[in-house]
């Protein structure tokens, strides 16, 4: 797949997410875990959809958020806390297709950035398109702070 990489400015979008500090060989089987939770609470205060999903790497341990963005004021409870997708110059780009092409949108905005000489702050993430049972039919965005 081609990937276009665009450079753009983006304001902190509100978040209700679940932390964690986890492994890369683990996150695989807990992200579903902690998005589930989020989802759990914004239903019972009763946010049933409008919400796109997240999930936000602060770092390369990583220090993971999963959750939502929050589109209206809910209480949070439990684990489920308040939080931002960052602010300032990103690159970013669109991965469509099934979510375990991910990589590759990665890959393509690390290289573009070496390619540019740009240098990517740290965190990093990605805002899922709407659910759509045809793989094919799905897109995300892929987003990396720039220093």
């Amino acid at each position: 797949m081609s990937y276009q990489v665009t450079v753009a400015a983006v304001p902190a979008r509100p978040t209700a997410v679940v932390a964690a500090t986890t492994t890369w060989q683990e996150f695989p089987r807990l992200w579903k875990e902690l998005l589930d939770d989020v989802w759990a609470c914004l239903r019972a205060g009763g946010v049933n959809g409008g919400c796109r999903n997240v999930m936000l790497y602060r770092d390369d341990v990583p220090h993971v958020e999963v959750g939502v963005e929050l589109s209206q004021p809910c209480p949070l409870t439990g684990r489920v806390v308040a939080s931002t997708l960052p602010a300032g110059q990103v690159a970013v780009t669109v991965h469509r297709g099934p979510y375990a092409g991910l990589a590759s949108a990665h890959r393509a905005v690390i290289d573009w950035c070496a390619a540019q000489g740009r240098q990517p702050a740290g965190p990093r993430w990605e805002v899922y398109g709407p659910h759509r049972d045809d793989p094919g039919e799905l897109w995300t965005e892929v987003y990396y702070l720039l220093s």
